[in-house]
């Protein structure tokens, strides 16, 4: 059901998703980089005793961390006002919904109850959108960037990944399954 009316409500917002996937991905990259750039600094600089490097691959680095932090900031900026636009959509609709109703109706809903969809259970789907938005989006960037970052570190030691990828996999679904029921249960006492 969420889901659901979060595609009906994005639809109309497929630029800003592009923008916040594409700053997210500019802010997971770096984020990936950093440490690379920084075992770089120790394995050519600081044990070389070579300055340049080290004052090179610093001033890269600090470019690098300025790139990420305006990814980061830019989709948490347009992954809010996304969110925000969905949840005034959401609100519109289900007043214009509420407005049709007859007396009998209003009244078997309850005025309370009505003033809560409209604002807390907006609220919350304005929430699952944002933490959507800027966190559930970066982690399969996450998860192949430090995929390829590991294969090129070291490929006989990543072949861990191997075993450590499905296990998580599993894991997180069995949680997610787990987690499911509880989910429907509560939406079936609200009704």
């Amino acid at each position: 059901m969420l889901i659901r009316l979060l595609r009906e409500h994005l639809r109309t917002r497929r630029v800003s998703l592009v923008l916040i996937v594409v700053m997210q991905a500019v802010s997971t990259v770096g984020t990936l980089v950093l440490p690379t750039l920084n075992a770089d600094i120790v394995d050519n600089g600081v044990v070389k005793g070579d300055t340049g490097h080290i004052l090179r691959t610093g001033g890269l680095m600090l470019v690098v961390a300025l790139v990420q932090a305006a990814g980061t900031a830019g989709a948490v900026f347009y992954g809010a006002r996304t969110a925000m636009a969905v949840g005034r959509d959401i609100r519109v609709a289900i007043f214009d919904r509420v407005q049709a109703f007859s007396a009998r109706e209003t009244g078997r809903f309850g005025i309370p109850s009505l003033v809560t969809r409209t604002t807390n259970d907006v609220q919350q789907v304005q929430m699952v959108a944002l933490l959507t938005f800027t966190t559930i989006v970066s982690a399969p960037i996450m998860c192949v960037g430090g995929a390829v970052l590991a294969l090129r570190q070291n490929t006989p030691l990543s072949s861990l990944l191997l075993v450590a990828l499905p296990a998580m996999a599993v894991i997180f679904g069995l949680i997610l399954r787990r987690l499911r029921p509880l989910g429907v249960s509560h939406q079936v006492c609200k009704e």
